[in-house]
């Protein structure tokens, strides 16, 4: 008979310490790709070796991106149209600016009224009164003339080198500054006083005063005759008021200028009846002046300054390519 040795009694284990209670279910994040197996809260306990599987969940869920619809023609077409739109109304001012003449616009040429009325101080007295002229053609019976010049005045106001009426009869455009030079023919038997009046009328009142002087014959009237300028010690210094044989006067309508000539006898004589060269130069005047070819000498030196004059200004106000 086999003896067994009596077990000792094992006291019960002590109760165990609480612990922190367990996070709750929806907090606690299973592993990628896990299946959880814990039973829903209030759901019917599962009976012995069944499980439940759920659908595997990915680790991060991003919203889903609304489709974008292709672009519609209607939309493309209106883009088209504004674009056109802005680029013409962009020309359109461009254009319209450079028409106004705004400041922005590309410079244009100074008007031929503002540039003669500079010249008389921004031209060399080279270029206004040239040291020779050539008249080809220019003398009695179409012969060749050639005028050398013998002196320059200093520019001044007109009542110093006009005869007070014709300062008067000028008065209505003003008088911006009167310019001369003297010239003798290849002879040295006749001088020639050539003037410019510059003045400050605009385009109207130079185109009126013109019609004056064609109208009413102005530039034939011996009141009217401008003066000479006499140079001591020169050929010229004997020419005075008592030797005017012949003249011209032409208000230019392009420019504000007044273009005026007299001339006479180199050896100082005085001439009784001094004659228009309109007159002098016309076929059949038997007077000494008209033989002399005053009229000629007078209205050939004008017309090659007044040419100088008008050449200058439209270099100047000609717009370079």
């Amino acid at each position: 008979m086999e003896t067994t040795t009596r077990l000792r009694p094992v006291p019960p284990a002590p109760p165990a310490r609480p612990g922190p209670p367990p996070p709750p279910a929806a907090t606690r994040r299973r592993p990628v790709g896990a299946v959880d197996l814990t039973p829903r809260p209030g759901a019917t306990p599962a009976p012995p070796g069944a499980y439940y599987a759920y659908a595997e969940t990915p680790a991060e869920t991003t919203t889903r991106l609304r489709p974008v619809k292709a672009r519609s023609h209607v939309r493309t077409a209106a883009a088209a149209v504004c674009a056109v739109l802005g680029l013409g109304l962009i020309g359109g001012a461009v254009t319209g600016s450079w028409l106004t003449g705004d400041s922005a616009a590309e410079p244009h040429a100074d008007s031929a009224y503002t540039v003669s009325r500079s010249v008389w101080h921004s031209v060399p007295v080279d270029t206004l009164f040239p040291r020779t002229l050539k008249g080809d053609g220019a003398g009695p019976g179409a012969t060749d003339r050639r005028w050398t010049r013998v002196a320059v005045a200093s520019d001044s106001g007109c009542a110093a080198g006009l005869d007070p009426l014709l300062v008067e009869t000028l008065r209505p455009v003003g008088c911006e500054r009167l310019l001369r030079a003297t010239y003798t023919d290849a002879t040295r038997s006749s001088v020639t006083t050539v003037g410019m009046v510059v003045t400050e009328a605009g385009a109207e009142g130079m185109s009126a005063l013109s019609t004056r002087f064609t109208t009413q014959r102005l530039a034939a009237r011996s009141d009217l005759m401008p003066r000479t300028y006499p140079v001591k010690g020169t050929v010229a210094a004997g020419f005075g008021e008592r030797q005017r044989a012949s003249w011209t006067v032409h208000v230019l309508t392009e420019v504000p200028v007044v273009v005026f000539s007299v001339s006479g006898f180199a050896d100082g004589r005085t001439v009784a009846e001094p004659q228009p060269a309109a007159e002098a130069m016309s076929d059949g005047a038997t007077t000494a002046t008209a033989q002399a070819g005053l009229g000629h000498e007078a209205k050939g030196v004008a017309d090659r300054v007044e040419r100088t004059l008008r050449r200058t200004v439209t270099d100047l106000t000609e717009t370079p390519e």
